[in-house]
């Protein structure tokens, strides 16, 4: 985009902007935009010599260095360790690599690189199997952390499992008790008992994550740390091989370790030149998912500020950025957070109710700041009943409360994002030709 472009580009977005109340400093938005202009003209990967971090040239604009410490700190439960034939790389991904632009976040996300040498395909998956699970054995609970959940292995057939139907091609997700007991039991859907013992999962790894609910002290709260993992395999030919089946691209993640760069590079070589393109194209199916068959406008958002910023599109990039800011964005926070303490207040959870109530408290705060009229009413009321319950006050099971908050704050999000990204010219017509082009 021109300089002349570019210059009408923000001022029209600065306009819309102000008739739809959002705050956008144009002056401030000149800036990122020059800067991202500036770093266009470098290299991809943009190493930050102060604290060893590195990243995607535009990630790196989004990143507060101040918040390094707490990731840090987190990284100490959920990344792996090096072992013999395993080298790793972690780094934070999503909205914890854009902790500049997002004033609620609610998870803590991290993306991890798992690169086994093995004699053969199967050797690797069998490493895989064990660095997972031991992983998931020495942190199931700690003082300050608690895993819930670890999606490894695919199922290869329908199943049932606790009633629900879950269709071959899916992912298989354990509980720590089903990983310490190395198997879990399901059914066919004609009922016939089924175990899958963890080294069958080990046979299509596919995606491969863990879940952990753990206290942040710096915010005084819980949060959901989640750590994905990109497990290759380097064959004795030296041929690398994801065991997932793809190649995870790098323009998400800010890597914590200078040590970790021979990996990374190893890994990003084996992209394809036309990496940026096939990432967006990526993004832009998940887009045309989460605005029509199952609507999510957060997400949407998200992938759009990735879109934008990797294809040049800064002003709308921009705008996007400044959206999350504003505090209805706070709802997303509320209704991530609430699933969070509905997995701390599970039994045998080592958080005391204390922490849990205190989190409830802070919930209702950002719903009655974000929230007015019936909408404040509905969630307000759910989570006054959930603070009863998580105090003892109340008995009885927590689905409504969490379920009717989560509802209430998606549909107050959905509702935020859809009406102030179709009211942009330049994103509504992008979105159109997106719909177009998957109806074509």
């Amino acid at each position: 985009m021109g300089t002349s472009a570019a210059v009408d580009a923000i001022g029209r977005v600065v306009e819309s902007a102000a008739r739809l109340g959002v705050e956008l400093n144009e002056d401030e938005a000149r800036e990122w935009i020059a800067a991202m202009a500036v770093e266009a003209t470098g290299g991809d990967v943009v190493v930050d010599v102060d604290s060893g971090v590195f990243g995607h040239r535009a990630t790196m604009l989004d990143l507060q260095p101040q918040e390094l410490e707490r990731f840090r700190r987190i990284a100490a439960i959920v990344g792996f360790e090096n072992r013999e034939n395993v080298t790793t790389a972690l780094a934070l991904s999503g909205s914890a690599a854009q902790s500049r632009i997002h004033s609620y976040p609610a998870d803590a996300d991290f993306f991890e690189r798992i690169h086994i040498t093995a004699d053969s395909r199967e050797a690797a998956c069998a490493i895989l199997a064990d660095v997972i699970r031991e992983k998931a054995l020495a942190t199931t609970a700690g003082p300050t952390h608690r895993l819930w959940e670890v999606k490894f292995g695919t199922h290869d057939t329908d199943v049932v499992k606790n009633g629900i139907p879950i269709a071959a091609g899916s992912p298989m997700s354990w509980t720590p008790r089903e990983i310490d007991e190395g198997a879990m039991a399901v059914e066919l859907p004609d009922g016939t008992p089924l175990t899958v013992g963890w080294l069958d999962a080990a046979r299509e790894p596919g995606w491969c994550k863990l879940d952990w609910v753990v206290a942040d002290p710096s915010r005084g709260q819980l949060a959901n740390a989640s750590n994905m993992l990109d497990p290759t395999w380097e064959s004795p030919d030296g041929t690398i091989i994801p065991l997932d089946g793809f190649l995870d691209p790098y323009f998400q993640e800010v890597y914590l370790e200078a040590e970790s760069m021979p990996l990374f590079e190893k890994i990003i070589k084996q992209l394809s030149t036309d990496a940026v393109d096939e990432y967006v194209a990526q993004l832009e199916k998940e887009v045309a998912k989460y605005s029509t068959k199952e609507p999510n406008w957060g997400k949407v958002a998200r992938r759009l500020y990735n879109i934008f910023r990797l294809t040049g599109h800064y002003a709308e990039a921009a705008y996007i950025r400044e959206l999350f800011d504003e505090p209805a964005t706070a709802l997303y926070q509320v209704a991530a957070l609430i699933r969070t303490l509905d997995e701390a207040a599970a039994d045998g959870s080592p958080f005391d109710s204390e922490v849990l109530v205190s989190q409830t408290d802070q919930l209702i705060m950002s719903a009655i700041s974000a929230l007015d009229g019936p909408q404040e009413a509905v969630v307000v009321s759910h989570l006054l009943r959930l603070r009863d319950k998580l105090s003892g006050r109340r008995e009885g099971e927590r689905d409504d409360e969490v379920s009717g908050v989560r509802e209430a704050t998606m549909n107050a999000v959905n509702d935020y994002f859809r009406e102030r990204l179709l009211a942009i010219p330049s994103i509504s017509e992008y979105l159109d030709r997106l719909e177009l082009e998957r109806a074509g």
